[in-house]
């Protein structure tokens, strides 16, 4: 169903898998994703991204094509925040895993539970310093109940026949990542990305190479790492990462079995355990 991309505003990586990269040093991404008559966003960047995100849409499907629905790996400001403008300009519902809804609806318990060290060392401070009206406020304006709706267990992908969603926690307790098992695409949001974001030089040179979740985001790293060893089991032939070029290599499936090990050999500090709620 999908034309030729412009390639400078969304470059496909597999048949019918468009990638947006955005502007900025994390190199975040945007994936446009069809399957038959329908299609869908995955991540929706930074609150600023929006006219971005429409014009590559266009370039791809066409104007006055609309998704059928804004799919989330997980709520956190550079993946989800065009989410509530783009759903209210394509009229569309936003979707993502049960254990993001209270933090996507700007639930302060919810973020306190979720928070990673940077959440933990300056975003709860600022929104305490800041008082409880402005910060009700606040989050309330970034809310996204209007428009988000759960994924329930078991069941496919809105929007995405063949694709399967497959919890994978860590990063936040909800997050998310999308599979296509008929020639194994995997879209990972932040739970395994293709840039080194875990390294100074790395994130500031904008250097390529496997990295899990940033851990200073990161809601409990025990997760991320049992989460990022599913998903090497998936073999993926295509890694779409939230952050960084993604690889359609023959050699990513064993890249990835290798990072996995790695991964689950390193960083031994305790963490608590996580409940999968999927």
């Amino acid at each position: 169903m999908t034309p030729p991309a412009d390639r400078a505003a969304g470059r496909e990586i597999a048949p019918d898998v468009y990638c947006v990269r955005l502007k900025g040093r994390t190199q975040t991404n945007v994936y446009l994703v069809a399957s038959g008559s329908t299609w869908v966003v995955i991540d929706a960047g930074w609150s600023k991204d929006g006219p971005t995100i429409k014009r590559a849409s266009e370039a791809v499907f066409g104007v006055g094509a609309n998704p059928a629905a804004i799919l989330l790996t997980h709520v956190h400001p550079d993946h989800s925040g065009s989410a509530l403008e783009l759903a209210g300009v394509w009229d569309c519902p936003v979707y993502l895993h049960p254990d993001e809804l209270r933090q996507a609806y700007g639930d302060l318990a919810a973020i306190k539970a979720g928070a990673g060290p940077l959440d933990t060392w300056l975003i709860l401070p600022l929104l305490r310093a800041m008082g409880r009206r402005r910060r009700d406020a606040i989050l309330a304006r970034s809310s996204l109940e209007p428009v988000a709706r759960a994924f329930e267990p078991g069941t496919e992908v809105p929007g995405l026949a063949g694709w399967q969603w497959i919890h994978t926690p860590g990063h936040t307790p909800g997050h998310v990542s999308y599979f296509r098992p008929s020639d194994r695409v995997l879209i990972t949001g932040d739970a395994v990305v293709t840039l080194q974001v875990n390294s100074a030089s790395g994130l500031l040179l904008k250097r390529p190479g496997l990295s899990g979740p940033p851990w200073y985001t990161t809601w409990d790293r025990l997760a991320a790492r049992k989460s990022i060893v599913a998903l090497a089991a998936l073999e993926p032939c295509v890694l779409a990462g939230g952050h960084g070029t993604p690889l359609a290599d023959p050699a990513t499936p064993a890249a990835l079995r290798a990072f996995a090990r790695r991964a689950a050999g390193q960083d031994t500090t305790p963490v608590p355990e996580t409940h999968d709620g999927a």
